[in-house]
């Protein structure tokens, strides 16, 4: 499981001869190559019918060019930027952008993100894609750091989970890493972990169930198992469980199940938790909270992109 990073790069710029890296921040392991950030923004700009804005090349002369920028219009932390980058890049080749804000960074409302200078025209086809992106990427990771802020000072860990976006999942694990928070397993191949449905399969024998993920498991991947009642708790823990995860219980259960364990095995809480209740459960002394609203309710964050002149 992927642990986030931070630090915030100083502003740079990014021109046609220094394109600069594929992500602003590279601690945080932004998942696309470049070739593959290409094509997928070139997809997202022919979905939306950028290279044949009609409004635009109607309204718009060929040679005007403009300032713009692409400002917070309320607090959040910033992820996506390369997508912004490459969107104006793509129909624009010569356009000029000052980054104020790289991915991992906290905006204030009113604050810039970049600085675009270039053909208007571009800029005016391009916006959309860029702001959707921007937009998304970066409501995941401002949900996810009101989480992880929430819970400063105790040892919980906020992680995300497998409800996120049909092809996008490797982003919007990369947004939560951008907002302070954990990746769970990627995918079901990644690591293993036993669920209700699992165990009723094997008529609900906690034994039987991590004893055959042990055998079959690769050498070095930990058995989590999901536990809805202290007997169960107790029952992974004898069968040697590396993680118990603690389904939908109070914090008093929680806290009692963190003591069974004692340090034998990692503690998950998940189901239910809100960032009313996020702290309460951090202090019953959990190792990791899961939090599928990370990726399946984040608003987006507020971004515009204003422009300034045109000439």
């Amino acid at each position: 499981m992927k642990q986030p990073a931070r630090g915030i790069r100083a502003v740079r710029k990014v021109t046609p001869s220094d394109p600069g890296p594929v992500s602003g921040n590279e601690l945080l392991g932004f998942p696309l190559d470049r070739r593959q950030l290409t094509a997928q923004v070139k997809h997202a700009l022919t979905e939306d019918g950028a290279f044949n804005d009609i409004t635009t090349i109607a309204t718009v002369l060929s040679d005007r060019r403009a300032r713009a920028a692409l400002v917070a219009r309320s607090p959040g932390v910033i992820a996506g930027v390369p997508f912004a980058l490459t969107a104006f890049r793509q129909l624009d080749s010569k356009v000029v952008i000052r980054v104020d804000a790289d991915d991992g960074a906290r905006a204030t409302a009113g604050s810039s993100v970049m600085f675009i200078s270039g053909h208007a025209r571009a800029m005016l086809s391009a916006e959309r894609v860029a702001l959707n992106y921007l937009q998304r990427l970066s409501g995941i990771a401002s949900l996810t750091a009101q989480y992880v802020d929430a819970v400063r000072g105790t040892r919980a860990r906020i992680l995300d989970t497998r409800k996120t976006t049909p092809g996008m999942r490797a982003l919007e694990k990369y947004a939560v890493r951008a907002g302070g928070g954990m990746n769970h397993r990627l995918d079901l191949s990644e690591a293993i972990l036993i669920k209700d449905n699992h165990l009723a399969s094997v008529g609900g024998d906690v034994a039987l169930a991590v004893q055959r993920a042990r055998k079959l498991a690769p050498e070095g991947t930990r058995i989590e198992i999901e536990c809805d009642s202290e007997k169960q708790v107790q029952a992974a823990l004898d069968s040697g469980a590396d993680i118990v995860l603690l389904d939908n219980m109070s914090v008093q259960q929680l806290e009692r199940c963190v003591a069974m364990a004692a340090g034998r095995a990692l503690t998950e809480a998940s189901g239910g938790i809100s960032l009313q209740t996020v702290r309460d459960i951090a202090e019953s002394g959990v190792d990791w909270i899961s939090i599928g609203a990370l990726t399946h309710s984040a608003p987006a964050l507020d971004l515009a992109l204003d422009f300034e002149s045109l000439a």
